[in-house]
């Protein structure tokens, strides 16, 4: 199963982000409803004992009103009904006047003064009257008007319990409405604009991991400006070139492969001109003596060479074997690298001490300097240079054993073009001259890297001069 289809089946067995943004935004909305619900329970509890307040300062008027401050059994008990209270007290100056019609209980559930608001008090009022209702009446205290002082009027219970009741249904419905709407307006509006295009992404990516190769691969969806929108389009521009190296890999690969199968030929021929170096070296010619050890070097050398790559199945390069050689002899081969191509004329010359030593695998540096002086030779025979020379030139910078080695390979040719210095050293991509692999210079950096040291080209005038450089051990494990 393919990963596009694995992501689909995945966002069905469980709870996807769509289905966990919508109880989260159920969940906030109701919250925050909760903190406005509360507040509101106990300002409608607050509302109800005001009204009996406001409407005990009328019935307040009235007792005033009468001769003496007395009224009726049946007006009181009517005035008591019309209040919904027990009981009503004002003070008129001095005295206290009461109306009630039974006896006022010595207890009551709990006194609320409507002159001090405390919010506090209210939401625990407001709860214990809802959850915990009491048999007592509650002592409710206003200010009076019309020249009258306080209010205090006794409101059973049970009635303002089932009003409470009543409101706070009714709100818990309204507040379910709302988190409903709420939380379907905000999971729409999520869902269009952050669940798809996560989504859509996800998809692209799994869609990518099936085939990373793909070379058409269909746009992402619309273009945005935001965040998301970047993320988009950094993940096509990634799609494009990860899936483009990829492909240059496979056919590195592909190439390596068919490398190895030549090189395994190469080296049965390298062989039998081996064993014709041999017979070279039997021969009396001053000539013929003076360049067979050369040739039969040479020739071993890359039968070595083949041999590792068939080994591994690609070229790669044995841990070397460093040691402290001398440089002058290493350099002496290279000059005859002039005559790869005599119609071009190039001069090769080396200088350095004969008492300079290198801290280095020889064969490898060897390899390296061939490979930096062949490219050297190759480009004036491409550019066709008047006076065209080659030289290396080696010294040492501090003490031996604690320094470093520094080797230049500098030319009067043409020079590295820009183009090329991004990648001058990757296989492939950095040759300097039409034609080129760029594997020359590829391999002599990767041979100087594998003996602790580093290859870099100089800013000239004119040509062009590589800076090979290899410390001894010992500085290298000081500097580490």
């Amino acid at each position: 199963m393919g990963g596009a289809s694995r992501f689909r089946s995945a966002s069905r067995s469980r709870l996807g982000l769509s289905g966990r943004l919508f109880l989260l935004t159920v969940a906030f909305v109701v919250l925050a409803e909760i903190l406005v619900f509360v507040p509101l329970l106990a300002s409608y509890r607050l509302s109800r004992l005001s009204d009996r307040v406001a409407a005990a300062q009328v019935a307040a008027l009235v007792l005033r009103a009468a001769p003496e401050g007395n009224v009726s059994g049946d007006l009181a008990r009517r005035l008591l009904a019309e209040l919904g209270a027990r009981a009503i007290a004002v003070r008129d100056g001095e005295a206290w006047r009461l109306l009630a019609v039974e006896p006022v209980p010595e207890a009551v559930a709990e006194t609320v003064d409507l002159r001090e608001q405390d919010w506090t008090g209210a939401v625990r009022g407001a709860f214990r009257t809802l959850l915990f209702p009491a048999d007592k009446p509650i002592r409710a205290v206003g200010n009076g008007r019309g020249g009258l002082g306080a209010v205090e009027v006794l409101v059973d219970e049970a009635p303002l319990r089932d009003r409470l009741v009543a409101f706070a249904l009714r709100l818990l419905a309204a507040c379910a409405v709302i988190a409903a709407i709420a939380a379907g307006l905000v999971f729409f509006v999520l869902q269009r604009t952050i669940v798809r295009p996560v989504l859509r992404l996800a998809r692209n990516i799994a869609a990518f991991a099936d085939d990373p190769e793909r070379p058409d691969r269909p746009a992402s969806g619309p273009r945005r400006t935001d965040e998301i929108g970047q993320a988009e389009a950094a993940l096509a521009r990634m799609e494009v070139a990860l899936g483009g190296e990829l492909r240059q890999k496979r056919r590195l690969a592909e190439l390596g492969l068919s490398v190895s199968k030549i090189n395994h030929e190469l080296r049965n021929l390298l062989t039998t001109a081996q064993l014709l170096g041999d017979r070279f070296e039997t021969s009396s010619d001053p000539l013929v003596q003076r360049v067979a050890p050369r040739l039969v070097a040479t020739l071993d050398r890359a039968i070595r060479f083949c041999e590792a790559t068939l080994a591994y199945g690609r070229a790669t390069e044995p841990s070397p074997q460093r040691r402290m050689v001398a440089l002058a002899p290493l350099l002496d081969e290279l000059p005859d690298l002039g005559g790869l191509m005599p119609a071009a004329g190039v001069q090769v010359s080396v200088r350095a001490p004969d008492d300079l030593e290198i801290d280095a695998d020889p064969e490898q540096l060897l390899r390296a300097l061939t490979n930096l002086v062949r490219n050297a030779v190759q480009a004036h025979a491409a550019s066709r240079t008047q006076g065209a020379h080659v030289e290396i030139e080696g010294f040492r910078d501090g003490a031996r054993g604690s320094g470093r080695v520094t080797i230049l390979v500098s030319d009067n040719g043409p020079g590295v073009p820009p183009r090329a210095r991004a990648n001058l050293f990757s296989a492939f991509q950095g040759s300097t001259r039409p034609g080129g692999t760029g594997l020359g210079l590829a391999i002599a950096s990767e041979l100087v890297r594998l003996n602790g040291g580093t290859l870099g080209l100089d800013e000239t005038a004119s040509g062009a001069c590589f800076r090979l450089v290899i410390p001894d051990r010992a500085a290298q494990a000081k500097a580490a």
